[in-house]
């Protein structure tokens, strides 16, 4: 696909060329991956100013949106991408590879500076969702922050650096400037902007911090916002990747094989084919329903993806679209766990319909044939997840409907959990092909059912 960055982008791609250390504070949907990848084929290619890149990003972001975005763009082809990830012997060979863009999951960051130490080899380091560097006392911050004098180059990737208040602020700075501008300590960088409660032991930012914070930041800070400065369709989906480990990619298609095996030979039934779709899409989003609705669960995947996309959402409000009932306590669960104090609610009475509207709700749980029609939902936010996707295009159409209408004042983004190679693919689609469910359906189930049956 040819890339013509919008005006914003290519703003954005001057700067990471230009400066040697800068923040790019976007929204989500700008466009963050391909602009840092541009620049970064700039730098290697055409200027010859950099050698090794690394990319250190949330696990499920690393093993599958970088590699598929330089996939995805023609200019883009000729950079050569190394992922970092797996076992340790398996991230050994793959830092041996011979390529332009390394790309690491943080919670490996410890261990590639202890094993690279004495030869640290990138010379330029991308940190996407800078915020999870956000505590100065994690082993990350204090690996990364170790080997800061041996980069030259440093960039950082985010939507909002700093959800829960200013504090957040000085470690990812810090990692971009070695605290010239914050200050070297976060000791130091309390004292001159918080006062401290002896009693309560909380910090409380002193009156003119804010704006004294961001006025010495702002020239290592590209901050941008969708509405601001996106010329964009006032709906935009985003296809996000999901990529099961081996043991799920094992149960898939061991469940696929059977299931197809025991029907019978000839036509497909559409009664067969939807049995198939249901078990193959609820293995996707991690569990399956046995004998009496029994639940068994098969993986945490697609979960760990949507917590990844949670996160990326910094505060914003979402509408998460569940496939099955077994879904519903699993992502309560992990919110519970991951994101204490956000508000979860399901979507049941004209008071949940109230409260998000009003802003109460931060994360509403509906099914798509629950709340497709009818429902007025664009005054609760502007974000969408489809944890899982429906194959019928009416209800898809009618549900992204609750938030892209009349009254919505800002561009509706929907965000689409895919399970790679997975019957998520085929389900997404029939819906950009805009194909009748029951046909959309049977043709993707036929491909491989004959796929199958051939091996």
């Amino acid at each position: 696909m040819n890339f013509i960055p919008h005006q914003y982008q290519a703003y954005c791609i001057d700067r990471v060329i230009r400066d040697a250390h800068v923040a790019l504070l976007l929204d989500m949907g700008l466009g963050k991956t391909v602009i840092t990848l541009s620049a970064i084929f700039v730098l290697k290619y055409q200027m010859f100013s950099i050698h090794r890149a690394l990319v250190i990003a949330p696990k499920r972001v690393a093993e599958s949106t970088w590699i598929n975005e330089v996939r995805k763009w023609d200019h883009l082809s000729h950079l050569r991408m190394s992922l970092v990830t797996g076992a340790a012997p398996q991230r050994k060979r793959a830092l041996a590879n011979r390529a332009d863009v390394y790309v690491i999951g943080r919670d490996n960051v410890k261990w590639l500076v202890d094993y690279q130490r004495n030869d640290w080899a990138f010379d330029m380091v991308v940190v996407d969702e800078l915020s999870g560097f956000k505590d100065p006392s994690s082993q990350r911050f204090k690996s990364l922050r170790a080997v800061l004098p041996r980069i030259r180059r440093v960039i950082g990737l985010t939507g909002t650096p700093a959800p829960n208040g200013l504090m957040d602020l000085w470690p990812q700075m810090y990692l971009l400037d070695q605290g010239q501008r914050l200050g070297k300590t976060i000791t130091g960088y309390r004292e001159r902007y918080f006062s401290h409660n002896a009693y309560t032991h909380e910090f409380k930012a002193k009156q003119g911090a804010d704006a004294a914070v961001h006025d010495a930041i702002k020239d290592i800070c590209v901050s941008m916002s969708a509405a601001d400065y996106l010329t964009m369709p006032d709906c935009m989906t985003i296809d996000v990747p999901v990529v099961l480990d081996p043991a799920a990619v094992k149960a898939y298609k061991t469940l696929e094989k059977q299931m197809i095996l025991e029907l019978p030979e000839g036509e497909v039934s559409a009664t067969s084919a939807v049995a198939l779709s249901n078990k193959l899409l609820q293995l996707c989003n991690g569990a399956v329903y046995g004998e009496e609705r029994a639940e068994y669960l098969i993986h945490d995947c697609k979960l760990d993806a949507l917590q990844e996309a949670v996160e990326g959402l910094r505060g914003q409000h979402a509408i998460v679209f569940y496939g099955f009932r077994h879904d519903v306590p699993r992502i309560k669960g992990m919110i519970a766990k991951n994101f204490a104090g956000l508000r979860v609610q399901e979507l049941r009475t004209p008071a949940d319909e109230a409260a998000w509207n009003r802003g109460g709700i931060d994360i509403l749980l509906t099914h798509p044939a629950s709340s497709a029609y009818g429902l007025n939902l664009q005054d609760g936010g502007h974000h969408m997840i489809w944890f899982g996707l429906t194959w019928s295009l009416q209800l898809y159409q009618q549900a992204v409907a609750r938030l892209h209408r009349q009254g919505q004042k800002h561009p509706v983004i929907v965000h689409r959990l895919i399970v790679q190679g997975g019957l998520d693919e085929a389900v997404a689609a029939a819906l950009e092909g805009k194909r009748d469910t029951q046909d959309a359906l049977l043709y993707a189930l036929r491909a491989r059912i004959e796929a199958v049956r051939s091996e």
